[in-house]
């Protein structure tokens, strides 16, 4: 499976490292950075590993308690398409 990042993942992924490099530390960076590889790692093994969601063909996978991963599969491709905060407001998540 080929994993293609959004400009919206990418975004979402780049900024929750910057908050953790600024308001926690490195290592809590790094620690995230290796959970977002492995589930990554995971999906490209098993694309339907993690649940579908209410929007269609959608699947989440929790990276931490505090982020989702939104992915899509098509064909021989996972769309990474947002890494959420789970403490937004849902109504918020537009997918």
């Amino acid at each position: 499976m080929k994993i293609i990042w959004s400009e919206d993942a990418l975004l979402d992924y780049h900024q929750n490292i910057d908050y953790l490099l600024r308001d926690w530390s490195e290592s809590v960076a790094l620690q995230f950075v290796e959970e977002v590889e492995g589930v990554i790692e995971l999906i490209q093994i098993n694309p339907e590993l993690y649940p579908l969601t209410d929007y269609r063909d959608i699947r989440k996978a929790l990276i931490q308690k505090q982020i989702t991963l939104f992915y899509k599969i098509a064909d021989d491709n996972v769309f990474l398409i947002r890494f959420w905060n789970n403490y937004q407001d849902p109504s918020r998540l537009k997918l």
